[in-house]
């Protein structure tokens, strides 16, 4: 049987960034590798990472492969509430810092993080916990052996049910739309933000004229307008958006991914780790998913290299360390994210003066301000 350190399931961002933090160990990547072909265009889903984590990337010699022609920095962010006087405005001169955020495609992301690596394409079909190893049994291949198998394999994980660990789950009743759209307007790398009572709609900068547009939708609204021809649908989205960037128009197909929340009452069990949306998930309205979850591998990564020489990385008390380190930031975006969601979808006039007047209020208050920023840039 073949025997490694550590086997990594789930080959998306999160695993494939924390299969390349791990240097020196022998690792079996349990993934299909990504479509290799570029997008056409710009790539309909895109990510906000912060500057934590494209420093944790560039450590990883990830983000200086990626085309520079196809990032965008985020200099400003505008957030507006339900009366377009209420409005928080993010800077980054103003904080001090280049840019608040990079815009990257998922499709160049994945092919960056997977030059030089390899991984297999099986089916897991069980685990078995032993006092030296995990066993983990594929339909169609000889099992193997890891000292520590590692759960970035997404919200309906495998390893987290395997290993019995319980989750907390909630269907939003929303469904997330992306799409590109062209600009009339310049966006001056700027990301719009405007919460509607209920849904939210983000329309986030792309190099040249183009933006990325998430709108979080109740189900029903959001197979309506994806269902709209291209002109009608750019002419909604200039309507929500209030015109601020002039005339749309669209650049891309519409694409949909229903929202649910998701949080593992536990990131590890004897000789298993969970990272990623396996062990979180939470509303879009922050943008910080993916950042949760590079955060998560570089605080495994980093609790891994600094264990004692007779620790192996499946063990149990290193893994609490891991546990610990991540449960205060985990659950502090999950409480900011759906409180504001709670608070933003709640119905009547007084819960609409209460989200204005907490914008204004917060947008006057240098101190809070550059808390929140802070903890988004991490």
């Amino acid at each position: 049987m073949a025997a490694f350190d550590v086997a990594v399931i789930g080959g998306g961002p999160v695993g494939a960034s924390l299969v390349r933090a791990l240097q020196g160990m022998t690792i079996a990547l349990i993934a299909p590798a990504p479509d290799p072909a570029p997008a056409v265009g710009f790539d309909a889903r895109v990510y906000a990472l912060s500057p934590g984590n494209v420093e944790f990337l560039r450590g990883l010699g990830v983000w200086d492969a990626l085309p520079a022609e196809r990032l965008a920095p985020v200099h400003a962010m505008r957030i507006f509430g339900d009366d377009a006087r209420a409005a928080l405005e993010f800077d980054a001169y103003q904080a001090g810092v280049p840019e608040l955020a990079w815009i990257v495609e998922d499709c160049a992301l994945q092919r960056a993080l997977w030059s030089g690596l390899s991984g297999m394409a099986l089916r897991c079909e069980r685990l078995e916990i032993g006092a030296e190893h995990a066993v983990i049994s594929f339909a169609d291949a000889a099992p193997i052996a890891a000292k520590l198998v590692v759960g970035a394999d997404g919200a309906h994980s495998f390893v987290r049910g395997a290993a019995g660990i319980d989750a907390r789950e909630r269907d939003y009743q929303q469904t997330a739309l992306v799409a590109n759209f062209h600009c009339e307007k310049p966006h001056r790398n700027v990301a719009y933000q405007w919460f509607q009572g209920g849904p939210v709609l983000a329309l986030l900068p792309l190099p040249g004229d183009q933006v990325s547009m998430v709108w979080s939708l109740p189900a029903a609204e959001a197979q309506r307008i994806e269902s709209l021809d291209p002109g009608d649908l750019a002419h909604e989205v200039g309507q929500a958006s209030h015109g601020v960037l002039g005339a749309l128009s669209l650049a891309s197909s519409a694409r949909s991914f229903p929202l649910r929340r998701l949080a593992a009452r536990r990131l590890v069990a004897p000789r298993v780790a969970l990272v990623g949306d396996a062990a979180h998930v939470i509303h879009p309205l922050a943008g910080q998913g993916l950042n949760l979850g590079l955060q998560d591998a570089r605080a495994l990564a980093e609790t891994i290299a600094s264990r004692e020489p007779q620790r192996d990385p499946g063990d149990y008390r290193l893994l609490r360390r891991y546990e610990r380190r991540r449960a205060e930031p985990i659950l502090a975006m999950d409480t900011v994210v759906s409180g504001l969601y709670a608070l933003y979808g709640a119905r009547g006039a007084l819960a609409g003066r209460v989200r204005n007047a907490g914008l204004n209020l917060t947008d006057r208050l240098p101190v809070l301000k550059n808390i929140l920023m802070r903890q988004a840039m991490s």
